[in-house]
């Protein structure tokens, strides 16, 4: 890497659940500046996680002028965007936040998405997003039944991405990727479909006009006094962070998969055209209008490893007197793999992929007294991994994945690394953590700039030539973890005899008529 920026670069802007990532990529380079900062996650009510959107833009405003500080002497030919997916806002008409951003984690839209699952069977195939409270549908019908003054009130309804285009260009717009993501698109057409904007409860002028993914706009006058870049520099719209993760990891031909780990994750792989599994278990967004990924997103990913050593490790710390994952992880990587039979269940927040039961709950299975919290970490490692495996067996069925190309700052750990690809039992290439998103939010921003002729293309144009880390799976873990994988239905169903003893159907003073009888008496005590 050279001591300085290249002539060009171009900027991929990567906003997340969490935090935001700006990252300079050099034109033709390995070259790259790589800045991050962080907001919260707030949680106001059991079931609700929000977040301030001023918190968001001062991070992202932040990060990027930081970035642009280091960039004397370059020419920036854009900021491309890339933020999280199915999150809402309500916008007043001059842009102005009027809620917080409710983000995908947030369950309070639970009883309208399980109405809407039971009565709409078909909207799944219809908008390629699987009906769960994480959607801006289901957010919407909550406000609707909830608050009904604000669902009227706001005169534009958007998210994560419609909030960085106001910001940075002053235009109330979206991208086909992002609107993919709504349960609001309808996949055939590519534009906003009637049906499901009168379930949500709104108007069709309350959603922004759909862009391709490749277009741009003008920084404004506003943005560039507080980023340091030239006004009217090309602000490329970008994608949404899921589909823009295969891109930058250059998971690009079905396939092979791309596998993100971070707080939650997700397992994706390029399809040419808008399709649904037949099973109705995957999700089909957009990249661009003929680039399409179909795969399956989780909401509890390393994220269960960071409870695990805040609730049963706080005293395991590093300096500054934070709980260290890291310490714990490597207390688990001495537990023998499979954790001598305790297994566990990772729903901790309201689960997605591929069940789509928000109602799934967390849980150990098989613990005993010789189980430490070292068991109970490494337990939870697995787990999550497990859980992947489910999501690439189902992408099995759509093409047969050979390979898989994976990124996120779990993988710095080599007991994720490990357990992972013996769990998937296939190579695992391991990815540069600032590649992924903000890599592959800056080669579409390329792409769109007519600075390469294909996507591929654009990627090589800004990738380390080096190739990436292979983990190769070892064949005695993957037996060890195809025999945990069989023993959590083993395990479930042992513990339907608990189930039974607690419902009083085991009781041996109980007759089975007089058992049967007593199933089926009243509940309020009348007899």
């Amino acid at each position: 890497m050279s001591a300085g920026p290249p002539a060009e670069v171009i900027i991929g802007l990567d906003v997340g659940t969490t935090g935001v990532k700006a990252a300079a990529f050099g034109v033709s380079s390995s070259w790259r500046r790589v800045t991050i900062r962080e907001y919260p996650l707030l949680e106001p009510a059991l079931g609700q996680a929000v977040q301030n959107p001023a918190d968001i833009i001062d991070a992202a405003s932040a990060a990027l002028r930081e970035c642009v500080e280091g960039l004397a002497g370059a020419e920036i030919l854009g900021i491309s965007l890339s933020a999280a997916m199915h999150g809402l806002i309500g916008f007043d008409s001059t842009g102005r936040p009027l809620t917080p951003l409710i983000t995908w984690a947030d369950a309070r839209a639970q009883d309208e998405a399980q109405s809407l699952r039971r009565t709409h069977p078909e909207l799944h195939a219809l908008t390629g997003v699987p009906v769960h409270p994480m959607t801006p549908l289901s957010k919407l019908a909550w406000f609707a039944r909830h608050d009904p003054a604000t669902l009227a009130g706001a005169r534009w309804w958007g998210g994560l991405k419609e909030l960085l285009l106001v910001w940075l260009t002053g235009q109330v717009v979206t991208e086909l990727s992002s609107a993919s993501g709504t349960g609001l698109l309808q996949l055939a057409t590519r534009t906003w479909s009637p049906a499901a904007i009168e379930l949500a409860g709104i108007r069709r002028e309350q959603l922004p006009e759909i862009l391709p993914t490749t277009s741009q706009l003008p920084l404004s006058p506003e943005a560039a006094r507080t980023t340091g870049v030239r006004a009217g520099t090309p602000v490329l719209v970008g994608a949404a962070d899921g589909p823009l993760g295969n891109l930058g990891t250059g998971a690009l031909v079905p396939g092979v998969a791309s596998l993100s780990l971070g707080t939650s994750g997700a397992v994706r792989m390029v399809v040419g055209e808008p399709s649904i599994d037949a099973h109705r278990t995957l999700f089909c967004y957009a990249l661009t209008d003929d680039t399409w990924v179909t795969g399956g997103a989780f909401s509890n990913g390393a994220s269960v490893t960071r409870w695990v050593t805040h609730a049963l490790a706080p005293d395991l710390t590093t300096a500054d007197g934070t709980p260290s994952d890291a310490i714990l992880l490597r207390l688990a990587a001495e537990v023998p793999p499979g954790c001598d039979g305790l297994v566990m269940l990772p729903y901790l927040l309201s689960e997605r992929a591929p069940l789509w039961d928000p109602a799934l709950l967390g849980a150990y299975l098989g613990l005993r007294r010789e189980h430490t919290r070292a068991h109970m970490a490494r337990a939870a490692v697995e787990g999550v991994c497990a859980h992947m495996r489910q999501i690439v067996d189902r992408l099995d069925r759509v093409s047969p994945v050979s390979s898989v190309r994976a990124t996120g700052g779990a993988f710095r750990s080599e007991l994720w690394r490990q357990v992972m690809a013996a769990m998937l039992a296939r190579p695992l290439q391991i990815v540069a953590e600032q590649g992924g998103t903000a890599l592959g939010a800056a080669a579409l921003g390329l792409y769109a700039l007519g600075r390469a002729g294909t996507l591929r293309a654009a990627v090589t144009l800004i990738s380390d030539p080096r190739a990436a880390p292979v983990v190769e799976f070892d064949p005695q873990l993957v037996e060890v973890y195809d025999d945990v994988r069989a023993r959590i239905p083993r395990d479930i169903a042992e513990l339907a005899r608990v189930a039974e003893l607690f419902a009083g159907a085991a009781s041996p003073e109980t007759g089975d008529d007089e058992r049967s009888e007593s199933q089926h008496r009243p509940r309020d005590g009348t007899q």
